[in-house]
């Protein structure tokens, strides 16, 4: 039995959701969150989905200008930008816990000094990530890479560095955004760039036939884009109080910010670069341009899964970071109840689609027969994989509208570094089971690191974390 925290003067008890005390309470409770966290998720899907079709986009026209540009464009996705996507997506996740837990508390000046901290962070940060970009030819080949992919690799990534700093401006723009449910427009935006970038990619790549160049140049205009649309949104007045301009409070407590920044980064950047190991791992085997490529089209699907349930992620982190500032632990505690089953759901029915359509997703990604039958091949293990992706990045959300991020990178570290990926490295070349032994290996860390999380979570006392949130704000707001 819960026991009474009416006398907490931090907790708003009278807008907390109400004590269920049975089954068809438990359903209008149920219906009631649902609406909610899909109000906050269904145009963060849109947004994301639209994000990684754009790239997926240049990589698809790129498997129509031959096998070696795709393996090209695929690795240089997967390994050189998806190494500084998730380290800047993961440091702007700050602001998911900063900003959502001070909308909650209404602070909501705050969120535009918290903005202008992680553009000034993030932006730095870009500097020093230059670095994988203009030695990606080097980096890839002392890595395993073959050498012909990696030249390929390399000269597209040094067209792509327009993109890294996109990255940099994009990131805390969306969280922004989303600690104030203003996600419609960054919907809108995603969608216009996407159609524009899917004419402009067929009419110079295979129209124009100007081939990987002319993708490099679309890409990076949809990234930027993208950013600078929803920055002039920003800066029309549409925030209110949570922007009212530039403000010399955006270089005061840097190094703070910069903490918080780095275990966001570290606890993201674990979970994203994961698969790039897979990625590599299949550098090192039989046929490796073939096998490569099939990978690259199987992570690219489990991408777009991710895609689905970053939504999830971004809605439960604002309910939970909201909830939590706002004194309301009961409710937080019950949107991760309700998001874990809308997630897990999503996850089985995706992975029941793919194992009907085995035969025939392959030839919509590539031309070449023999990446074809390894791709089929390889969906049994790309179902789990997804079914598991349907739960673990939900949980995540709710570890970063927590604060969790320092405590969940350490599970990362064990579960995918120690644990996984060395396992599937015996599996993979020890025991010669190849690149289906390395996702073996690595789906068993993945299902250790989901259930710890889902462990941790069950055990949390949320009336504490509330008073943790309101301590955070605080701190945060410069108040004692």
């Amino acid at each position: 039995m819960e026991e009474d925290y009416h006398y907490l003067p931090s907790f708003d008890s009278e807008h907390d959701i109400q004590r269920i005390d049975g089954v068809k309470t438990f359903f209008h409770e149920f219906s009631i969150e649902s609406k909610k966290l899909w109000s906050l998720a269904s145009p963060v899907i849109s947004t994301s989905i639209c994000q990684y079709s754009i790239a997926q986009i240049t990589q698809l026209f790129a498997g129509h200008l031959g096998v070696l540009q795709l393996a090209a464009v695929s690795v240089e996705n997967s390994v050189i930008a998806g190494l500084c996507y998730g380290a800047l997506l993961g440091m702007g996740s700050a602001l998911e816990t900063l900003c959502g837990q001070a909308y909650g508390a209404k602070q909501v000046d705050m969120l535009g000094v918290y903005l202008q901290r992680s553009l000034i962070i993030l932006n730095t940060t870009v500097l020093a990530l230059v670095f994988f970009y203009l030695f990606a030819t080097q980096i890839l080949v002392l890595i395993g890479q073959p050498m012909d992919i990696a030249k390929w690799a390399g000269k597209f990534s040094l067209w792509m560095i327009p993109q890294l700093f996109a990255y940099a401006v994009n990131f805390p723009i969306q969280k922004f955004l989303q600690a104030q449910s203003k996600m419609m427009v960054m919907a809108i935006i995603a969608a216009v760039a996407l159609v524009g970038h899917t004419l402009l990619s067929w009419l110079f790549m295979m129209k124009m036939d100007l081939g990987l160049v002319a993708g490099a140049v679309v890409l990076n205009g949809s990234w930027w884009f993208m950013a600078l649309a929803q920055f002039v949104y920003i800066l029309c007045g549409t925030c209110g109080e949570a922007w009212s301009g530039f403000t010399s409070k955006a270089f005061e407590n840097l190094w703070g910010f910069v903490r918080l920044s780095l275990a966001s980064g570290v606890m993201i950047c674990l979970e994203y670069w994961y698969f790039m190991a897979l990625i590599l791992s299949a550098g090192y085997v039989k046929d490796a341009t073939i096998v490569v490529d099939a990978v690259s089209i199987c992570t690219s699907i489990v991408g777009w899964m991710f895609m689905l349930c970053i939504g999830f992620n971004a809605a439960i982190s604002v309910r939970v970071s909201n909830q939590l500032g706002a004194g309301h632990p009961r409710a937080a505690k019950f949107s991760v109840m309700v998001v874990s089953i809308i997630s897990l759901l999503f996850g089985v029915i995706i992975t029941i689609a793919l194992f009907l359509a085995r035969s025939r997703y392959p030839p919509l990604f590539t031309n070449n027969f023999e990446v074809q039958q390894v791709v089929s091949e390889l969906t049994p293990l790309l179902g789990t994989t997804i079914m598991l992706n349907g739960l673990q990045p939900t949980l995540s959300g709710v570890a970063i509208g927590a604060g969790w991020q320092t405590y969940v990178a350490y599970i990362n570290i064990v579960c995918y570094y120690v644990f996984g990926i060395p396992l599937g490295l015996i599996l993979c070349f020890f025991l010669n089971r190849g690149v289906k032994g390395m996702w073996i290996g690595m789906l068993l860390g993945t299902i250790l690191q989901t259930s710890i999380l889902i462990l941790m979570i069950s055990k949390t006392n949320w009336k504490k974390e509330a008073l943790v949130a309101e301590e955070r704000v605080k701190e945060w707001r410069g108040s004692k």
